[in-house]
């Protein structure tokens, strides 16, 4: 990875997973702070097509590379390394595709300014701490900004940006209901292989009682076939209202935005 550096001798490294967050930032810092940015990502290998045709589009209108960090393994790769399903008590995919794949590369950046896209509207949430790496400075642009998730949607409109409907893995203890059904019907070859690694291991990518639904994947699969089709979530239909509001004042379709 060519790393460059600004006249002080700083990389500055933009943390860019694709999802609705980091793309603003990663577009707007470009407009309005003048750096030498190296912008990375850290791909699973789970990732789905319009995934990857959406890095595509941002190096494009970034005029720069997007370089992958990787651990050198994919998610498939880990669940046949340790014949286990990761789950919210054992998060080992984010731990080794993610943060230790991130991390490493950090050591050979230093010294370094870690652009990071957390809102001002979500406090709760901290950056990660790399306490055995000097001369890292992490700096959270959208909460200087002040930018909550209106600001977030409204830029990415208004710069007619499509965020893919799943930006993380294809399958994931955490993702939705509705999130497995768009898997079930868009992509059925991935949907049979997670149901394949689920009756072979004898573990469930979902938690048992989550909800009313199977945490088994073939039995859910069932309830697709027959009709069922789940409900979105609170959270997802508050976003969704808010596409559609924004998208009235335009006189566009959300469907186009999405």
């Amino acid at each position: 990875m060519n790393i460059q550096r600004d006249e002080e001798g700083y990389a500055h490294i933009v943390a860019l997973s694709g999802g609705k967050d980091s793309t603003a930032l990663a577009l707007h810092l470009k407009e309005i702070e003048d750096h030498p940015y190296t912008y990375v990502c850290s791909p699973t290998g789970d990732e789905l097509p319009d995934m990857i045709d959406h890095w595509k589009r941002l190096m494009e209108m970034l005029e720069a590379p997007l370089h992958p960090v990787s651990s050198g393994v994919s998610l498939n790769g880990l669940i046949k390394r340790f014949n286990a399903l990761p789950n919210h008590r054992m998060r080992w995919c984010t731990r080794i595709l993610k943060i230790e794949p991130f991390q490493a590369m950090l050591l050979g950046a230093a010294p370094a300014y870690v652009y990071v896209g957390l809102r001002a509207d979500e406090e709760e949430r901290e950056g990660a701490v790399y306490p055995d790496i000097n001369d890292v400075i992490q700096r959270y642009p959208l909460r200087e900004w002040g930018w909550g998730l209106k600001d977030v949607i409204d830029y990415l409109a208004s710069n007619n940006i499509i965020i893919p409907v799943r930006t993380d893995c294809a399958r994931c203890y955490a993702q939705t209901l509705g999130e497995w059904w768009n898997l079930w019907m868009d992509n059925r070859p991935l949907w049979e292989e997670a149901v394949g690694q689920e009756e072979s291991i004898g573990r469930h990518f979902r938690s048992d009682q989550r909800d009313t639904w199977p945490a088994r994947l073939k039995l859910m699969g069932e309830r697709f076939e027959h009709g069922d089709v789940p409900t979105l979530s609170k959270t997802t239909r508050h976003q969704l209202q808010m596409f559609d509001d924004h998208e009235e004042q335009r006189g566009r379709c959300r469907v186009c935005t999405l």
